[in-house]
């Protein structure tokens, strides 16, 4: 058994040292590109500077024969730009690929000191973080990587699922974890084709009337990925980590995509892919907090005063709890406002 005195010191002699908490930066959206695209690796810059995260993507809808090209055109890119506020993700191919090694090798030794975090596909177990966290401690400290590099897991199966608490804890590094619905629905057995997003045949409907048996019954579409990503969050917050709404694949259903952020947000997602630049409004809109329950809960926090105690708030009780639900949203919107003039101005900061 490992001393828990011992998990915060470095896994390859030379590597720095493994951070004992991973803060919170704005990453309302994952924006996705592939750096093999000679359009997008050239639009990469002008779109970061809309991104809270901008990722180069070296996996899924990559082709075989273009992922030698990806690679390099994204250590290119991150060799050549310089993205602020932006930070700088890259998602490797699989650990039983035969690219993941050579994605990892070339990614850490030439441009290991720009990326911030490593996506980690299909995880299905602290086994994968353990391999993937003492392997970047060997590449970081024969680069001389001065700042560790994060990971982040992406839930693609059922036995990641089934394993999500301890893959969470599995390392200091661990940043975070997102859905990937279409690999899970696929792993699942689920008997939809659809990426992300709800199915109309998974509904509840409304009880016959007594009175006309035969009469229409209301339905309501439900949520296919409810139960995920509430457990995807408890694992995280429980963890110090951070959970992310995966893919939407239906570009051009805008209004359906926005929903489903939102429901990840209302839940506790404080992102969301981004696969089109159309994405990026969406989770740029969704998930900053609504300027009305920020300026309400800045009203409760200063009328609580110590925070103890109970008042009444145009007819609505408040207390220690609701406090603490406001504080969430309110410590949110002054990240927000220090990089969004607008939202600073709405948020009246």
């Amino acid at each position: 058994m490992r001393n828990p005195k011992d998990f915060f010191k470095p896994m390859a002699i030379g590597a720095p040292e493994p951070p004992r908490e991973i803060p919170f930066r704005p990453s309302r959206m994952i924006h996705f590109f592939d750096p093999s695209n000679p359009k997008m690796a050239a639009k990469a810059p002008s779109i970061a500077a809309k991104c809270d995260v901008l990722l180069g993507n070296l996996e899924d809808a990559i082709s075989a024969d273009k992922k030698t090209a990806a690679r390099e055109g994204f250590v290119k890119i991150a060799t050549e730009n310089d993205f602020g506020d932006c930070q700088l993700w890259t998602r490797v191919n699989s650990l039983d690929s035969p690219w993941f090694l050579d994605d990892m090798w070339q990614i850490v030794q030439e441009v290991g000191d720009k990326v911030d975090v490593i996506m980690v596909p299909k995880v299905e177990g602290p086994w994968d973080i353990h391999y993937v966290d003492r392997l970047l401690a060997q590449l970081e400290a024969r680069a001389g990587v001065k700042k560790p590099i994060l990971v982040h897991a992406i839930l693609e199966t059922a036995l990641g699922v089934a394993n999500v608490e301890e893959i969470s804890g599995a390392s200091p590094r661990m940043q975070g974890l997102s859905l990937g619905p279409a690999d899970l629905a696929a792993s699942r057995r689920m008997k939809t084709t659809r990426v992300g997003g709800g199915h109309p045949g998974y509904v509840v409907r409304q009880d016959p009337n007594p009175d006309d048996p035969e009469a229409p019954r209301a339905t309501a579409q439900q949520d296919l990925w409810h139960y995920t990503i509430a457990r995807m969050v408890d694992a995280c917050v429980a963890n110090g980590i951070f959970a992310y709404y995966g893919p939407f694949g239906d570009i051009r259903d805008v209004v359906a995509c926005e929903d489903q952020f939102r429901n990840a947000f209302l839940l506790g997602c404080v992102g969301a892919w981004s696969l089109h630049p159309v994405q990026i409004d969406i989770a740029k809109k969704v998930f900053s907090p609504p300027v009305d329950e920020v300026l309400w809960a800045k009203k409760v926090i200063a009328e609580m005063g110590d925070g103890t105690g109970a008042v009444m708030i145009d007819g609505k009780m408040q207390d220690d709890a609701t406090v603490k639900q406001c504080k969430v949203m309110v410590e949110l919107a002054r990240m927000l406002a220090e990089k969004d003039a607008d939202l600073k101005a709405a948020y009246q900061l």
